[in-house]
């Protein structure tokens, strides 16, 4: 049975960029590709998703970004999760977890 990739729900890709980023600071190519391993493949994120939201975390100050060389010596922007995203990881990891809660709830009213 061939697994289908899924878009995401609003709201959730900077959510799970700073989980992926709570384990190890990372450039973006391998945030994608951790994001995508982790969910079997059901979930894929664009590079004209993610660099924007990137972006975006770093202007709030949820991630900082700096110039490294990757395994295959090539240079890479590598993010790090800051203090302040760790927060705003924990707010919206209670957020989507109020979510679940509620749309199972309604489903199981069926």
């Amino acid at each position: 049975m061939a697994t289908s990739r899924r878009d995401l729900l609003p709201g959730t890709l900077d959510m799970l960029v700073l989980k992926t980023l709570s384990v190890q600071s990372m450039h973006g190519y391998a945030i994608a590709r951790h994001i995508e391993r982790v969910s079997n493949d059901v979930l894929s994120i664009e590079e004209g998703s993610l660099y924007p939201a990137l972006q975006r975390m770093r202007q709030k100050g949820w991630v900082k970004a700096e110039w490294r060389q990757t395994p295959n010596n090539q240079r890479a922007r590598y993010y790090t999760i800051t203090a302040a995203g760790r927060k705003q990881l924990g707010a919206e990891e209670t957020g989507f977890a109020d979510l679940l809660g509620a749309i199972g709830r309604v489903m199981g009213t069926a």
